[in-house]
């Protein structure tokens, strides 16, 4: 299936679940409908293009002029305000939850780790893309450094930014977590990253549209379960608008 068309099938189906089926979906029959939906594109996403494939990779001139900054394009707090203006030297990053060693990272400290800079397509599920150089750790690594216990099943980003008054929040499972191209980015384009794209640090989910790439992170926790987590259902979007947990592309 063309990438444009894979796009529009998520697309549609997250457009389904917000809109005029939401009735529809919430029954038990409709949940089961799009529960088993998921679970195929998920699986068939995994076999067509295996568990480790990397997403394309693009040229410098390749790079769009601007990534356009969606949903939240800053952070409504006096901290972040003066930590955007002072370069984010107070700025931390946690990672804990099912881990032997918990962490607590400054924004030297990840940009002191090994690297990761990649050219991709960022694909929103509203339609439109746009190609950048993203660069940061890649999360296995922090994940390796704070070692994972085996009961641990999804990687739990949290933000800072608080959306339609609820925090932001995103899940992954083990396969994309451990992913080679799923990284921590702090700069985009050779420069760090702007406000409007989640400055000082976002998450690069390469396969997955765009609602999965949490922004403003402040923790990484490794999780058994989402079930209890705001909504339950994996997501910000997902909990307010029945998007797909799983939106590979």
């Amino acid at each position: 299936m063309a990438e444009i068309g894979r796009r529009s099938l998520i697309a549609g189906i997250a457009a389904l679940g917000a809109g005029g089926c939401a009735k529809f979906a919430s029954s038990e029959t409709g949940q089961s409908l799009f529960d088993a939906a998921e679970n195929w594109h998920r699986a068939s996403h995994r076999a067509l293009a295996g568990r480790q494939a990397l997403a394309p990779e693009y040229a410098p001139e390749d790079r769009s002029p601007t990534v356009k900054g969606n949903g939240s394009v800053t952070v409504d707090s006096d901290f972040y305000r003066a930590q955007l203006k002072t370069g984010f030297a107070e700025w931390r990053l946690t990672v804990g939850g099912l881990v032997d060693n918990p962490l607590t990272l400054s924004l030297a400290d990840i940009r002191a780790l090994p690297q990761r800079i990649q050219i991709t397509r960022h694909d929103c599920v509203e339609g439109w893309s746009a190609i950048g150089e993203w660069a940061g750790p890649q999360l296995s690594v922090l994940l390796d450094a704070a070692r994972i216990r085996p009961e641990a099943r999804f990687i739990l980003f949290r933000c800072a930014d608080v959306l339609y008054n609820r925090p932001y929040y995103e899940t992954i499972d083990m396969v994309d977590a451990y992913h080679p191209q799923t990284i921590i980015a702090h700069a985009l384009n050779g420069e760090p990253l702007p406000e409007k794209n989640g400055a000082p640090l976002r998450a690069r989910i390469e396969r997955q549209l765009g609602y999965k790439h949490a922004k403003y992170l402040t923790a990484i926790e490794a999780v058994a379960s989402f079930d209890d987590v705001a909504g339950g259902k994996g997501g910000f979007w997902e909990d307010l608008a029945d998007y797909q947990w799983y939106a590979g592309i």
